[in-house]
């Protein structure tokens, strides 16, 4: 998409990505069939907590917030969390674009490996971050019959 713009993430966004936040993750939601998850209970005071030194970056198409990823450096690893697309543009290369700028400002950071993870039953997304070079690297059981299952990317 060339009309996506992104930038760094900050504690102002907090309001705007916990509203997309939620409206992505109850997607997410509906496969797992419980809305008791992290992205969809977290309090804005949490979010804006959060964002206070964090490596992430937001997606905009015009003045709207479309897209957000959460991101933070631990000596040469970039964690990165919580890829959250609006419903109506996903699939149209935002959560690409979000990936490729978090990458880069991890490099910045003097990161050499990525690391992210999803829930087994998040189709979309294992097929995301597979086109996007992560590969699976652990599959941890959650007790539910779900696991969350952990990828990587060199940089």
């Amino acid at each position: 998409m060339s009309d996506v713009r992104i930038r760094p993430i900050g504690p102002d966004d907090a309001g705007e990505v916990l509203t997309l936040q939620r409206a992505a993750f109850v997607q997410e939601a509906q496969v797992y069939g419980s809305a008791d998850m992290p992205a969809l209970t977290q309090t804005l005071e949490a979010v804006v907590a959060e964002l206070a030194e964090n490596d992430g970056c937001v997606a905009h198409i015009g003045a709207r917030m479309v897209g957000a990823v959460r991101a933070r450096h631990d000596g040469a690893l970039l964690l990165i969390g919580r890829i959250a697309i609006a419903p109506d543009v996903q699939g149209e290369g935002v959560g690409s674009a979000l990936l490729a700028a978090v990458e880069q400002r991890g490099r910045g950071l003097g990161c050499t490996e990525a690391e992210l993870f999803t829930g087994s039953l998040s189709e979309a997304n294992l097929r995301l971050y597979e086109r996007e070079g992560y590969a699976e690297t652990q599959r941890v059981a959650t007790g539910d019959g779900i696991d969350e299952v952990y990828l990587r990317k060199q940089l």
